[in-house]
């Protein structure tokens, strides 16, 4: 097997996002950490995992919305924003940050040197889209692996696909299959 081009960006894979008595779960993380897994090994040493943390102070409509979800006011090392136990030994690089998208100054670095940005994780109708549109307009080639994301709901997730869909061909949806090689067409 051919080591798929790119770095593999691994999104918020938090046990805040994966305990299903969490107001924030996604009920489908298990499958999305299952492709996720699979991924890992064909992108040794160019991965990066990220988290969605608390700002230590919100400020403009992020108070409003901790306001509605006071629970997550908690500091960056609170459980909670812990990767789940399954991914802690493989996450080499973690880079945090207090918004949905993580296309941040330290992602793009790191994806310069490939140009090519694969997206995994949660949720896919809120931080997975947010950070695949502004990579895509940075002119990035985004590939987002459908069956390694979850949603908040099923519906959600299928609707967020649609929409990154649109943006063909600046982002594609894959599949892990694909992605390996293995399915009908390589990604």
């Amino acid at each position: 097997m051919t080591a798929p081009p790119g770095l593999l960006a691994v999104i918020d894979m938090q046990h805040v996002f994966a305990d299903p008595a969490s107001a924030w779960a996604a009920p489908r993380y298990t499958e999305a950490a299952a492709g996720v897994r699979r991924l890992l090994p064909a992108f040794a040493h160019r991965t990066v995992f990220t988290r969605f943390v608390a700002p230590a102070r919100p400020t403009g409509a992020w108070r409003a919305y901790y306001d509605r979800w006071p629970f997550a006011r908690q500091a960056p090392d609170a459980g909670l924003w812990s990767l789940t136990d399954e991914f802690t030994d493989s996450a080499e690089v973690v880079l945090d940050a207090p918004t949905f998208g993580k296309w941040t100054p330290e992602l793009a670095a790191r994806t310069a040197p490939y140009g090519r940005l694969v997206l995994t994780g949660v949720s896919t109708d809120c931080c997975v889209l947010s950070t695949a549109l502004p990579a895509a307009d940075a002119g990035v080639e985004v590939v987002v692996v459908t069956d390694a994301c979850a949603g908040a709901t099923d519906d959600t997730h299928t609707k967020a696909l649609q929409l990154l869909d649109l943006y063909a061909p600046l982002i594609r949806l894959t599949t892990v299959a694909e992605l390996l090689g293995q399915g009908p067409s390589a990604a």
